[in-house]
Protein backbone atom coordinates (compact mmCIF):
# COMPACT_ATOMS: atom_id res chain seq x y z
CA UNK A 1 0.00 0.00 0.00
CA UNK A 2 2.79 2.49 0.96
CA UNK A 3 4.47 1.40 -2.41
CA UNK A 4 1.20 2.43 -4.00
CA UNK A 5 0.65 5.89 -2.26
CA UNK A 6 4.87 6.77 -3.11
CA UNK A 7 3.87 6.10 -6.60
CA UNK A 8 0.73 8.19 -6.83
CA UNK A 9 2.54 11.10 -4.84
CA UNK A 10 5.84 11.00 -7.67
CA UNK A 11 3.25 10.39 -10.65
CA UNK A 12 1.24 14.14 -9.30
CA UNK A 13 4.67 15.54 -8.70
CA UNK A 14 5.56 15.17 -12.06
CA UNK A 15 2.84 16.66 -13.61
CA UNK A 16 3.00 19.73 -11.22
CA UNK A 17 6.32 20.14 -12.23
CA UNK A 18 5.63 19.59 -15.95
CA UNK A 19 3.02 22.24 -15.45
CA UNK A 20 5.04 24.81 -13.69
CA UNK A 21 8.13 24.84 -16.32
CA UNK A 22 7.34 27.26 -17.47
CA UNK A 23 4.58 30.07 -17.92
CA UNK A 24 1.32 30.27 -20.18
CA UNK A 25 1.03 27.80 -22.54
CA UNK A 26 4.01 25.73 -20.97
CA UNK A 27 3.90 22.00 -21.70
CA UNK A 28 1.80 22.95 -24.62
CA UNK A 29 3.53 21.89 -27.25
CA UNK A 30 6.11 19.45 -25.40
CA UNK A 31 7.93 17.24 -28.26
CA UNK A 32 6.93 19.39 -30.92
CA UNK A 33 9.82 21.24 -32.66
CA UNK A 34 10.04 24.52 -34.52
CA UNK A 35 12.15 24.78 -37.49
CA UNK A 36 13.11 28.13 -38.30
CA UNK A 37 14.98 30.04 -41.49
CA UNK A 38 16.74 33.06 -40.32
CA UNK A 39 19.09 35.29 -41.14
CA UNK A 40 22.62 34.75 -39.40
CA UNK A 41 22.88 36.49 -35.74
CA UNK A 42 19.67 37.87 -36.04
CA UNK A 43 18.20 36.20 -33.02
CA UNK A 44 19.59 36.18 -29.40
CA UNK A 45 19.56 33.23 -27.83
CA UNK A 46 18.02 34.17 -24.69
CA UNK A 47 14.45 34.78 -26.88
CA UNK A 48 15.26 31.36 -27.88
CA UNK A 49 15.20 29.87 -24.57
CA UNK A 50 12.56 31.65 -23.39
CA UNK A 51 10.70 30.40 -26.51
CA UNK A 52 11.49 27.01 -25.45
CA UNK A 53 10.29 27.47 -21.67
CA UNK A 54 7.31 29.12 -22.08
CA UNK A 55 6.22 26.42 -24.88
CA UNK A 56 7.71 22.98 -24.01
CA UNK A 57 9.03 23.18 -27.54
CA UNK A 58 12.60 23.22 -29.62
CA UNK A 59 13.43 25.25 -31.85
CA UNK A 60 15.66 24.22 -34.49
CA UNK A 61 17.37 27.35 -36.18
CA UNK A 62 18.95 26.91 -39.81
CA UNK A 63 20.63 29.87 -41.40
CA UNK A 64 20.31 31.62 -44.62
CA UNK A 65 23.36 34.29 -46.54
CA UNK A 66 20.90 36.12 -48.33
CA UNK A 67 16.57 36.37 -49.38
CA UNK A 68 17.97 34.26 -52.62
CA UNK A 69 18.76 31.44 -51.06
CA UNK A 70 16.07 30.49 -48.48
CA UNK A 71 13.92 31.23 -51.53
CA UNK A 72 15.73 28.19 -53.11
CA UNK A 73 15.40 25.99 -50.36
CA UNK A 74 11.76 26.75 -49.97
CA UNK A 75 10.71 26.63 -53.24
CA UNK A 76 11.85 23.37 -53.42
CA UNK A 77 10.44 22.08 -50.99
CA UNK A 78 12.27 21.51 -47.44
CA UNK A 79 9.91 22.74 -44.90
CA UNK A 80 9.75 25.34 -41.92
CA UNK A 81 7.06 26.42 -39.63
CA UNK A 82 8.56 30.05 -39.59
CA UNK A 83 11.01 32.09 -42.32
CA UNK A 84 11.94 35.44 -42.25
CA UNK A 85 12.46 36.75 -45.19
CA UNK A 86 12.41 40.54 -46.37
CA UNK A 87 9.57 42.46 -48.11
CA UNK A 88 10.28 41.79 -51.55
CA UNK A 89 10.78 38.19 -51.35
CA UNK A 90 7.72 37.80 -49.15
CA UNK A 91 5.68 39.24 -52.18
CA UNK A 92 7.32 36.36 -54.35
CA UNK A 93 6.46 33.64 -51.71
CA UNK A 94 3.10 35.21 -52.00
CA UNK A 95 2.91 35.34 -55.80
CA UNK A 96 4.21 31.82 -55.71
CA UNK A 97 1.74 30.64 -53.60
CA UNK A 98 4.26 29.12 -51.06
CA UNK A 99 3.04 30.96 -48.13
CA UNK A 100 -0.50 30.19 -46.16
CA UNK A 101 -2.17 32.69 -44.41
CA UNK A 102 -1.88 34.31 -41.26
CA UNK A 103 -4.64 32.43 -38.68
CA UNK A 104 -5.53 36.24 -37.18
CA UNK A 105 -7.69 34.58 -34.37
CA UNK A 106 -5.18 32.91 -32.90
CA UNK A 107 -2.41 36.22 -32.87
CA UNK A 108 -2.60 39.11 -29.97
CA UNK A 109 0.62 40.50 -31.20
CA UNK A 110 -0.77 43.06 -33.80
CA UNK A 111 -1.75 45.69 -31.34
CA UNK A 112 1.41 46.07 -30.01
CA UNK A 113 2.96 46.92 -33.52
CA UNK A 114 3.67 50.41 -34.60
CA UNK A 115 0.60 51.20 -36.79
CA UNK A 116 2.44 53.48 -38.80
CA UNK A 117 4.86 50.84 -39.63
CA UNK A 118 1.95 48.41 -40.79
CA UNK A 119 0.76 50.99 -42.56
CA UNK A 120 3.93 50.96 -44.96
CA UNK A 121 3.47 47.20 -45.43
CA UNK A 122 1.97 47.82 -48.85
CA UNK A 123 3.70 44.72 -50.36
CA UNK A 124 1.08 42.38 -47.71
CA UNK A 125 -1.90 45.43 -46.65
CA UNK A 126 -4.04 43.76 -43.63
CA UNK A 127 -0.95 41.81 -42.40
CA UNK A 128 -2.40 38.73 -44.34
CA UNK A 129 1.00 36.48 -44.52
CA UNK A 130 3.63 38.64 -42.43
CA UNK A 131 3.89 39.86 -39.54
CA UNK A 132 7.17 42.80 -38.22
CA UNK A 133 10.16 41.26 -36.96
CA UNK A 134 12.83 44.31 -37.67
CA UNK A 135 12.82 47.21 -39.90
CA UNK A 136 14.60 49.94 -40.46
CA UNK A 137 16.70 51.90 -43.88
CA UNK A 138 19.60 51.87 -45.50
CA UNK A 139 22.27 54.96 -45.16
CA UNK A 140 25.32 56.08 -45.75
CA UNK A 141 27.96 55.54 -42.17
CA UNK A 142 30.82 58.20 -41.93
CA UNK A 143 33.51 59.20 -40.28
CA UNK A 144 32.77 62.94 -39.06
CA UNK A 145 36.83 63.13 -38.57
CA UNK A 146 37.32 62.39 -42.30
CA UNK A 147 33.70 63.42 -44.48
CA UNK A 148 32.52 67.26 -44.40
CA UNK A 149 29.15 66.61 -43.33
CA UNK A 150 28.29 69.84 -45.93
CA UNK A 151 29.36 66.74 -48.57
CA UNK A 152 26.70 63.96 -47.08
CA UNK A 153 24.28 66.71 -46.92
CA UNK A 154 24.77 68.34 -50.18
CA UNK A 155 25.79 65.05 -51.91
CA UNK A 156 23.67 61.82 -50.52
CA UNK A 157 24.70 58.78 -52.49
CA UNK A 158 26.53 60.79 -55.06
CA UNK A 159 29.23 61.30 -52.31
CA UNK A 160 30.47 58.13 -53.75
CA UNK A 161 32.17 59.16 -56.49
CA UNK A 162 34.00 62.22 -54.39
CA UNK A 163 37.35 62.39 -55.52
CA UNK A 164 38.48 63.67 -52.24
CA UNK A 165 37.31 59.95 -50.45
CA UNK A 166 39.27 57.93 -53.21
CA UNK A 167 40.05 54.81 -51.23
CA UNK A 168 38.24 55.52 -48.21
CA UNK A 169 35.19 53.97 -49.42
CA UNK A 170 33.39 50.39 -48.89
CA UNK A 171 30.32 49.30 -51.07
CA UNK A 172 27.95 46.53 -49.68
CA UNK A 173 27.89 43.73 -52.09
CA UNK A 174 24.18 43.81 -52.97
CA UNK A 175 22.79 44.79 -56.25
CA UNK A 176 19.22 45.65 -55.17
CA UNK A 177 21.03 47.71 -52.35
CA UNK A 178 23.69 49.42 -54.92
CA UNK A 179 21.46 49.66 -57.44
CA UNK A 180 18.65 51.67 -55.04
CA UNK A 181 21.56 54.18 -54.55
CA UNK A 182 22.17 54.58 -57.73
CA UNK A 183 18.76 55.14 -58.70
CA UNK A 184 17.90 57.31 -56.11
CA UNK A 185 20.65 59.62 -56.65
CA UNK A 186 19.81 59.98 -60.67
CA UNK A 187 16.29 60.62 -59.52
CA UNK A 188 14.19 57.14 -60.50
CA UNK A 189 12.24 54.81 -58.17
CA UNK A 190 14.17 51.98 -56.75
CA UNK A 191 11.46 49.46 -58.07
CA UNK A 192 12.05 50.72 -61.83
CA UNK A 193 11.73 48.12 -64.42
CA UNK A 194 12.90 50.59 -67.00
CA UNK A 195 16.31 48.85 -68.98
CA UNK A 196 17.31 52.37 -69.88
CA UNK A 197 17.33 53.17 -66.16
CA UNK A 198 19.12 50.16 -65.09
CA UNK A 199 21.80 50.89 -67.39
CA UNK A 200 22.18 54.52 -66.34
CA UNK A 201 22.33 53.62 -62.42
CA UNK A 202 24.93 50.37 -63.95
CA UNK A 203 26.64 53.13 -65.34
CA UNK A 204 27.02 55.19 -62.11
CA UNK A 205 28.03 52.47 -60.55
CA UNK A 206 30.86 51.54 -62.98
CA UNK A 207 32.33 54.83 -62.97
CA UNK A 208 32.94 54.19 -58.67
CA UNK A 209 34.69 51.31 -59.37
CA UNK A 210 36.79 52.72 -61.84
CA UNK A 211 37.60 55.81 -60.26
CA UNK A 212 37.55 55.82 -56.70
CA UNK A 213 39.04 52.00 -55.53
CA UNK A 214 35.97 50.93 -53.38
CA UNK A 215 35.78 47.85 -51.11
CA UNK A 216 32.62 45.69 -51.88
CA UNK A 217 32.23 44.27 -48.62
CA UNK A 218 29.58 42.61 -46.87
CA UNK A 219 29.10 41.95 -42.73
CA UNK A 220 32.41 42.43 -42.52
CA UNK A 221 32.07 46.28 -42.71
CA UNK A 222 30.24 46.49 -39.49
CA UNK A 223 33.71 45.79 -37.91
CA UNK A 224 35.79 47.58 -40.04
CA UNK A 225 33.36 50.88 -39.80
CA UNK A 226 33.38 50.60 -36.27
CA UNK A 227 37.48 50.75 -36.20
CA UNK A 228 37.23 53.61 -38.62
CA UNK A 229 39.30 51.69 -41.27
CA UNK A 230 37.28 53.44 -44.22
CA UNK A 231 35.68 56.46 -44.18
CA UNK A 232 32.33 56.08 -45.99
CA UNK A 233 30.13 52.80 -46.08
CA UNK A 234 26.53 52.24 -47.37
CA UNK A 235 25.27 50.35 -44.52
CA UNK A 236 21.55 49.32 -42.69
CA UNK A 237 20.31 51.14 -39.98
CA UNK A 238 20.51 48.44 -37.43
CA UNK A 239 24.19 47.68 -38.19
CA UNK A 240 24.62 51.59 -38.17
CA UNK A 241 23.56 51.59 -34.72
CA UNK A 242 25.99 49.22 -33.68
CA UNK A 243 28.98 51.11 -35.17
CA UNK A 244 27.68 54.07 -33.76
CA UNK A 245 27.59 52.89 -30.03
CA UNK A 246 31.12 51.01 -30.88
CA UNK A 247 32.59 54.76 -32.06
CA UNK A 248 31.43 58.24 -31.10
CA UNK A 249 32.96 59.39 -34.49
CA UNK A 250 30.26 57.85 -36.39
CA UNK A 251 27.27 59.27 -38.03
CA UNK A 252 24.76 57.72 -40.46
CA UNK A 253 23.19 59.69 -43.18
CA UNK A 254 19.53 59.45 -45.11
CA UNK A 255 19.97 61.42 -48.65
CA UNK A 256 16.71 63.82 -48.70
CA UNK A 257 15.61 62.67 -52.35
CA UNK A 258 14.92 59.46 -51.03
CA UNK A 259 16.51 55.60 -49.46
CA UNK A 260 15.11 51.69 -49.03
CA UNK A 261 12.62 51.45 -46.00
CA UNK A 262 13.03 47.51 -45.65
CA UNK A 263 10.96 45.32 -43.42
CA UNK A 264 12.09 41.68 -42.49
CA UNK A 265 8.92 39.95 -41.12
CA UNK A 266 7.87 36.63 -40.04
CA UNK A 267 5.59 34.06 -42.41
CA UNK A 268 4.53 30.73 -42.47
CA UNK A 269 5.19 28.96 -45.25
CA UNK A 270 2.14 26.56 -46.92
CA UNK A 271 4.25 23.31 -45.92
CA UNK A 272 4.89 24.25 -42.34
CA UNK A 273 4.10 21.06 -40.26
CA UNK A 274 4.00 23.07 -36.50
CA UNK A 275 0.71 25.75 -37.82
CA UNK A 276 -0.21 26.21 -34.03
CA UNK A 277 3.20 26.46 -32.95
CA UNK A 278 4.31 29.34 -35.46
CA UNK A 279 1.49 31.44 -34.37
CA UNK A 280 2.58 31.36 -31.09
CA UNK A 281 6.65 31.88 -32.18
CA UNK A 282 5.18 34.93 -33.87
CA UNK A 283 3.11 35.74 -30.50
CA UNK A 284 6.25 35.56 -28.19
CA UNK A 285 8.60 37.68 -30.24
CA UNK A 286 6.67 40.50 -31.12
CA UNK A 287 5.85 40.79 -27.16
CA UNK A 288 7.13 43.06 -25.24
CA UNK A 289 9.89 41.47 -23.20
CA UNK A 290 10.99 39.39 -25.98
CA UNK A 291 11.32 42.27 -28.83
CA UNK A 292 12.75 44.22 -25.90
CA UNK A 293 15.72 41.57 -25.54
CA UNK A 294 15.99 41.23 -29.26
CA UNK A 295 16.23 44.71 -30.45
CA UNK A 296 18.72 45.60 -27.27
CA UNK A 297 20.81 42.58 -28.11
CA UNK A 298 20.47 42.68 -32.13
CA UNK A 299 20.70 46.99 -32.72
CA UNK A 300 17.68 46.52 -35.00
CA UNK A 301 14.52 48.62 -34.92
CA UNK A 302 11.76 46.84 -32.64
CA UNK A 303 7.73 46.32 -34.82
CA UNK A 304 6.97 47.02 -31.06
CA UNK A 305 6.32 50.56 -30.27
CA UNK A 306 6.71 50.72 -26.61
CA UNK A 307 9.99 48.87 -27.01
CA UNK A 308 11.14 51.74 -29.60
CA UNK A 309 10.24 54.35 -27.93
CA UNK A 310 11.91 52.89 -24.55
CA UNK A 311 15.31 51.74 -26.44
CA UNK A 312 15.24 55.30 -28.21
CA UNK A 313 14.56 57.70 -25.31
CA UNK A 314 16.11 58.83 -22.19
CA UNK A 315 17.89 56.39 -19.93
CA UNK A 316 17.58 53.88 -22.94
CA UNK A 317 20.19 51.86 -24.44
CA UNK A 318 20.29 53.55 -27.74
CA UNK A 319 19.09 57.29 -26.75
CA UNK A 320 20.90 59.55 -29.09
CA UNK A 321 21.30 57.51 -31.66
CA UNK A 322 19.08 58.58 -34.32
CA UNK A 323 19.91 55.41 -36.62
CA UNK A 324 17.89 53.36 -34.02
CA UNK A 325 15.01 55.30 -35.26
CA UNK A 326 14.07 55.52 -39.12
CA UNK A 327 12.34 58.03 -40.77
CA UNK A 328 8.86 57.55 -41.50
CA UNK A 329 8.17 61.30 -43.16
CA UNK A 330 9.94 61.11 -46.38
CA UNK A 331 7.32 60.47 -49.19
CA UNK A 332 10.77 59.41 -51.41
CA UNK A 333 11.65 56.84 -49.24
CA UNK A 334 10.15 53.58 -50.64
CA UNK A 335 9.73 50.17 -49.76
CA UNK A 336 11.27 47.56 -52.08
CA UNK A 337 8.45 45.47 -54.33
CA UNK A 338 9.82 42.15 -56.16
CA UNK A 339 10.46 42.42 -60.14
CA UNK A 340 11.54 38.83 -61.73
CA UNK A 341 12.41 41.33 -65.02
CA UNK A 342 14.19 43.86 -62.79
CA UNK A 343 15.83 41.57 -60.63
CA UNK A 344 17.46 39.79 -63.53
CA UNK A 345 18.61 42.96 -65.20
CA UNK A 346 20.40 43.99 -61.56
CA UNK A 347 22.10 40.73 -61.22
CA UNK A 348 23.81 40.67 -64.48
CA UNK A 349 24.69 44.09 -64.22
CA UNK A 350 26.02 43.72 -60.97
CA UNK A 351 28.04 41.04 -61.65
CA UNK A 352 29.80 43.45 -64.22
CA UNK A 353 30.43 45.76 -62.02
CA UNK A 354 32.06 43.46 -59.25
CA UNK A 355 34.20 42.46 -62.34
CA UNK A 356 35.11 46.00 -63.22
CA UNK A 357 36.19 46.04 -59.41
CA UNK A 358 38.62 43.23 -58.94
CA UNK A 359 40.13 44.20 -62.13
CA UNK A 360 40.35 47.90 -61.78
Amino acid sequence: MKKLITMMLVAVLAVMCAACSGSSGSGKYEGQTLHLYNAGEYIEDDVIKGFEKRTGANIVLDIFESNEQMYIKVANGDAYDILIPSDYMIERLMQEELLQPLQKEKLTCIKDIDPDLLARMDFDPGQQYAIPYFWGTVGIIYDTRVVDENDVVNEGYGIFANPKYKGDIYLYDSERDMFMTALKELGYSMNTESEAELNEAYELLLNIVNTMEPEIVTDEIIDNMAQARKALGIMYSGEAVYVMSENENMAFYMPDYGTNIWMDCMVIPKNAEHVDLAHEFINYVSEYEAASINSKGIGYTSPNLKVKKELSGNGGEYEGVDAYIPRMDNANDEVFHYSEKARKIMAELWAKVKIAASNA
